[in-house]
């Protein structure tokens, strides 16, 4: 049988880089123009980084949704018109296209035409695609861009253009994940490296997710289906679970269930 879902399988991860990074982002803060923060469009809220308002002040500042590619279309369109109704500047982007992170170049600019030399800073959580889009703004591989939390570790300068610096930092997560709902979906799409959950609740509990918010009924597989399907066994004709969780995350961040958003925007506030 698959892993039972247990309220015990606490998932947290705030490792001491990601405490120094935001102890320097203070200071760091006092040179920076512009803020690019960075949020998965799957889940905008809950891969948002609620400590960096306080650091971020009242600077300039755009919010890039990633894995526009991975998110319910029709779920973005509501999430970009609500941050558009909070005049927010807001782009979606797919972090995989350099012709999609081109809009985000335009809306940069418009934050920094004009004024001089500029100092813009990336932040955002880990692997929301910090680093690919530095790489698609500079229009070439600078920053390290891999499909594994915590990659960047250091604050790192770029030169965009001849008036614009871009500063990459490492990825900051909260000092405590306040939800198990949020715990499990930071772990699926890839906020949290692989041996710090277990990959059979996560995916239990996606499933269980997916079931009670569609009325019972997704052609996503569970674990179980998807292990037998793609004939992960052990000797003795025992299903292997935990290599199956492990690929059948790898799918889902590959967009082989289709495109998900867990997360629906706040009504009118």
């Amino acid at each position: 049988m698959a892993l039972v879902i247990s309220q015990e399988n606490v998932i947290q991860w705030y490792p001491g880089h990601m405490a120094t990074a935001m102890r320097q982002l203070v200071d760091k803060m006092k040179l920076i123009d512009v803020v690019l923060e960075v949020v998965d469009a799957r889940l905008p809220r809950i891969s948002s980084n609620d400590m960096l308002d306080a650091v971020i002040a009242k600077k300039p500042r755009m919010l890039v949704l990633t894995h526009d590619d991975l998110a319910n279309p029709a779920q973005t369109v509501r999430w970009l018109a609500y941050y558009n109704g909070q005049h927010r500047r807001i782009v979606a982007v797919n972090s995989k296209d350099p012709g999609s992170i081109s809009k985000a170049n335009f809306h940069l600019g418009q934050l920094t035409s004009g004024k001089g030399t500029q100092r813009a800073i990336v932040l955002g959580i880990p692997n929301t695609g910090k680093s690919s889009i530095i790489n698609g703004l500079l229009r070439r591989t600078a920053a390290k861009a891999e499909d594994k939390a915590g990659l960047t570790r250091q604050m790192q300068w770029f030169r965009v253009q001849p008036t614009l610096e871009l500063m990459d930092t490492p990825g900051i997560l909260v000092p405590k994940i306040a939800t198990a709902e949020a715990q499990w979906m930071l772990a699926l799409t890839g906020a949290i490296p692989r041996e710090r959950f277990d990959a059979e609740d996560v995916v239990n509990r996606f499933h269980t997710w997916l079931l009670a918010t569609s009325s019972g009924r997704t052609k996503v597989p569970s674990l179980e289906t998807f292990a037998q399907a793609r004939g992960f066994m052990r000797k003795g004709s025992e299903v292997d679970y935990h290599n199956a969780a492990g690929s059948y995350i790898k799918d889902f961040n590959d967009g082989k269930f289709g495109r998900i958003t867990f997360e629906d925007p706040p009504a009118a506030e």
